[in-house]
C-alpha cells in the first residue's frame, strides 16, 4: 500500500511546533542561535534571491500581453483606490479593537521587558513619510539598484515600462516574450524547490526567536498579544469576507486555497516568502497573469492591511499604557498619519516598527513604548503576515472583477480540484 505523503502545510505545522518547543526547552542558550539561525537566515536568502526575478519576468509576460497603456492605466487607478480605501478601513477598524478591548489599561511597565529600538528610530528618521515623495520614489533613478535592493515598487514600475515596449515591436518583439515566458517558468520551477526547505526554514527561524524572548515574555503582554489576532481574526472574516462576497466567491474558499501561503507567511513573517507561490496560486484561482503580477506586488507596499491593524492597536495600546486620553480628533489623526506613513514601507527592515515609531511621534505620544513591544513583535509579525497576504489575495481577484476578467469557472474547477486531492468529496461554493 503506497504511502499518504505529509503536505507542505503540515510539514510547516511541524517545523513550527518542533522550533517553538526546542526553542523553550533552550530558552537563553545562545547555541541556539549559533545552530538554528543559520537555517532560518539560508531560506530567507533563498526566497529574496528569487522574488526579483520572478515579479520582473511575470509582469513583463503579463504586461506585453495587454498592450494597452490605457487598460493598464485604469488598472492602476482602481488598484491604488481600492488598496486606499481597504487600509483605511484596516486603520479605523484596528482603533474600534483598541477601544473596545483596552488593553493598554492597567499594564505595569515595570514588569515589562524592553528591547533596543535605537536602529528603527534611525531608521524612521531617515525616511521621508510624505506622500509626494512616496510616489517619487517609485520612479528609480537606477533600475540595477533598484533590483539589488528588492525594491518592489520601482521594479514593477520598470517592469510595466518594459512590458509596454516590448508589446509595441509586434512580431520582433516575440523572442524578448519567449525569454521571459521561459525565465517565470523557469523561475517558479526553482520556487517549489526551495519551498520543499520550507519546514526547516521555519525551524530555525522561530525556534531562535523562542530561544532568546522565551514563551514567559507573552504574559504581561497576553491582553495586546488577544486583542491583535482577535482583530485580525475579526476583519478577515467580517470585511474580507464582505468583499469576497461583493466579488462573488466566500472568504473560507480563498483561504482553502491559499493555506499553504498563510500557514507559510504566518511562520516566517515574511510575506516576501509566499509572493511567487501566491502569484501563481491566483492565476490559477481565474485572475489572469496581467492582473495578478502587477497587483500583488504593489499590494506589498500599498496594501498592507494586517500590518495596518496593528499600528492602529499599538498606538492606542501605548497611549493607554502611558495613561493619554486620547479624543476623537486625535484618532482622527492618527488615521490620517498612518495613511501617510504606512505606504512604501516594503523592504524596510522592522517596517511596522518603523511605521510605529513615525505615528507615535507625529500624534506627540512617547516612541519608547515602542521598545516594550519587541519582545514580543515577532509574534504579532507572524499575524499581520499573513492577513497581508490574503488582502494581496483578495485584491487580484477583486480587480481582476472589477476589469471583468475573473474567470469563475476557472477559479470553481481549481477549488473542486483541491477538495478531491484532499479527499473532501462536498461541493466548494465559489
Amino acid at each position: 500500500m503506497k504511502k499518504k505523503k505529509i503536505g507542505l502545510v503540515w510539514q510547516i505545522v511541524i517545523g513550527l511546533i518542533l522550533g517553538i518547543a526546542i526553542g523553550s526547552v533552550f530558552y537563553g542558550n545562545p547555541a541556539v542561535s549559533v545552530y538554528l539561525k543559520p537555517i532560518g537566515d539560508i531560506f530567507i536568502r533563498l526566497i529574496k534571491m528569487i522574488v526579483v526575478p520572478i515579479v520582473f519576468s511575470t509582469l513583463v509576460v503579463g504586461i506585453a500581453g495587454v498592450g494597452d497603456i490605457k487598460k493598464l492605466g485604469r488598472l492602476g487607478g482602481k488598484t491604488i483606490l481600492y488598496f486606499e480605501i481597504v487600509t483605511t478601513f484596516a486603520i479605523v477598524f484596528g482603533l474600534l479593537i483598541a477601544n473596545l478591548f483596552k488593553p493598554g489599561k492597567g499594564v505595569d511597565m515595570s514588569h515589562l521587558s524592553k528591547g533596543d529600538i535605537g536602529k528603527y528610530v534611525e531608521t524612521s528618521e531617515k525616511i521621508s513619510h510624505s506622500m509626494s515623495d512616496t510616489f517619487v520614489n517609485i520612479v528609480p533613478s537606477n533600475i540595477f539598484q533598484a533590483f539589488a535592493n528588492g525594491d518592489l515598487l520601482a521594479i514593477v514600475f520598470f517592469s510595466v515600462l518594459f512590458g509596454l515596449g516590448v508589446s509595441t515591436l509586434g512580431e520582433r518583439g516575440r523572442p524578448i516574450l519567449q525569454f521571459f515566458e521561459g525565465v517565470s517558468e523557469t523561475m517558479f520551477w526553482v520556487t517549489n524547490q526551495i519551498m520543499k526547505f520550507a519546514p526547516f526554514g521555519v525551524f530555525g527561524l522561530i525556534g531562535v526567536t523562542v530561544s532568546k524572548f522565551g514563551v514567559a515574555a507573552l504574559i504581561p503582554m497576553g491582553k495586546l498579544v488577544l486583542s491583535v489576532y482577535i482583530g485580525m481574526l475579526m476583519f478577515v472574516f467580517v470585511i474580507f469576507a464582505l468583499i469576497a462576497k461583493y466579488c462573488g466567491t466566500n472568504i473560507i474558499t480563498i483561504i482553502k486555497v491559499l493555506k499553504d501561503e498563510i500557514v507559510l507567511a504566518f511562520s516566517t513573517a515574511s510575506s516576501e516568502a509566499v509572493l511567487p507561490k501566491l502569484i501563481e496560486k491566483m492565476e490559477k484561482f481565474g485572475c489572469p497573469k496581467s492582473i495578478s503580477s502587477f497587483v500583488i506586488p504593489t499590494g506589498y507596499s500599498f496594501n498592507l492591511d494586517g500590518s495596518t491593524l496593528y499600528q492602529a492597536i499599538a498606538t492606542v495600546f501605548i497611549a493607554q499604557m502611558f495613561g493619554i486620553d486620547l479624543p476623537i480628533s486625535s484618532q482622527i489623526l492618527i488615521v490620517f498619519v498612518l495613511m501617510l506613513t504606512s505606504k512604501g514601507m516594503a523592504g524596510v527592515p522592522g517596517a511596522s516598527l518603523v511605521v510605529l515609531l513615525a505615528t507615535l511621534s507625529s500624534a506627540g505620544l512617547p516612541i519608547e513604548g515602542v521598545a516594550f513591544i519587541t519582545a514580543i513583535d515577532r509574534l504579532l509579525d507572524m499575524a499581520r503576515t499573513a492577513v497581508n497576504v490574503i488582502g494581496n489575495g483578495l485584491a487580484a481577484i477583486v480587480m481582476s472583477k472589477w476589469e471583468r476578467q475573473f474567470d469563475r469557472d476557472k477559479a470553481q474547477k481549481y477549488a473542486f480540484s483541491l477538495k478531491a486531492a484532499t479527499g473532501i468529496q462536498n461541493h466548494t461554493t465559489i
